[in-house]
């Protein structure tokens, strides 16, 4: 577990990442560079997730070699889909995504983190995030330097 405490705020309590996978820790289905090293840190201390419709096919492949949950769903209904994973999920959820589909989850998520990496973002998914990184490298290393998180979400 992640415990980050937060001024003036209730701490938080991670025991899951929720990763989405296209668009957020892989372009075209190809995992982005850093991921490996960040999620291995990672998985130390928390539960990994990777949820996708898998639109390129290449989840599995491209996430063998690492320490992660995958869920794959039909590419209909892909929100409520990663909606119940995480739903289903026991302790504290930070959640990571950059499409329309992930608003569903980011409004469940004890943290929401938007992720721009080179197949954009859904404009409106700001809104529903506490966090807005322009990579997911700088997105994972959030959860291994916590004190970034403090300082973007104290009151």
């Amino acid at each position: 577990m992640i415990r980050i405490e937060i001024p003036g705020r209730e701490a938080l309590e991670i025991s899951h990442v929720v990763l989405d996978y296209n668009g957020t820790i892989a372009v075209d289905g190809i995992l982005a560079e850093g991921i490996d090293e960040r999620i291995k840190k990672l998985r130390q201390q928390v539960e990994i997730h990777v949820l996708t419709a898998d639109t390129y096919g290449t989840v599995r492949a491209q996430c063998a070699h690492l320490p992660v949950n995958v869920h794959t769903f039909p590419r209909e209904g892909a929100g409520l889909c990663k909606l119940e994973i995480v739903e289903g999920l026991e302790g504290g959820v930070v959640c990571f995504g950059n499409g329309f589909n992930d608003i569903p989850m980011f409004d469940k998520a004890d943290l929401a983190v938007a992720v721009l990496l080179g197949e954009g973002m859904h404009a409106g998914l700001l809104s529903h995030a506490d966090i807005f990184v322009k990579s997911i490298t700088d997105g994972l290393d959030l959860l291994l330097k916590p004190d970034h998180i403090r300082a973007d979400l104290r009151k």
